[in-house]
């Protein structure tokens, strides 16, 4: 038996690694699906049935700077990125999910039927960057005042629109 490689084994690219149909990808040792907007929540819905019982983060990227980011071949990029991270406690193990969300029509299913938990963070990324959940309960600002005009994280925003608001009134406070 040789130590000797051939060079097509040190050279032949990878085969694309998938889970459940979904492109798979590695991540500092995290496992990352990249699944598009159709595949979302069927593959939610699996990964829960496997154990993935808690979402720990949802939330997105506005990649409107960094369009060409390296995905998966055959996943387009697209200006925003929502991002759910799940947990396995009983298979102690993380996974996360990253779906492409187009400016054009930032909508995505709501996790919030498989993960109640969701709700909250879904708020947060509708009111911070605009993406609409469709099917989510109370779909409304979490953040920002109900007459907010815009998303404050969006990359096309300048925050110098954004007025400093101070409402404490410092001639109360008592000297230290």
């Amino acid at each position: 038996m040789s130590d000797d490689t051939t060079p097509e084994s040190v050279t032949a690219p990878e085969a694309p690694s998938e889970l459940h149909g979904v492109p798979l990808t590695d991540s500092r040792g995290q496992r990352v699906l990249h699944p598009t907007r159709d595949q979302y929540i069927g593959l939610l819905r699996t990964l829960l049935d496997e154990t993935f019982t808690m979402c720990a983060d949802l939330t997105a990227v506005d990649y409107l700077l960094y369009p060409g980011r390296p995905l998966p071949e055959g996943i387009a990029a697209e200006r925003f990125e929502v991002v759910v991270n799940l947990l396995s406690i009983e298979r102690r193990e993380r996974i996360r999910v990253r779906v492409q969300v187009p400016e054009a029509d930032p909508t995505i299913h709501s996790a919030f039927d498989l993960y109640p938990g969701a709700e909250a963070m879904e708020r947060e990324v509708f009111d911070m960057f605009g993406i609409r959940f469709d099917d989510h309960p109370d779909l409304t600002r979490i953040l920002m005042p109900e007459d907010w005009d815009g998303h404050p994280l969006g990359k096309d925003v300048d925050p110098s629109r954004i007025p400093v608001q101070f409402s404490a009134d410092f001639s109360k406070r008592s000297p230290a």
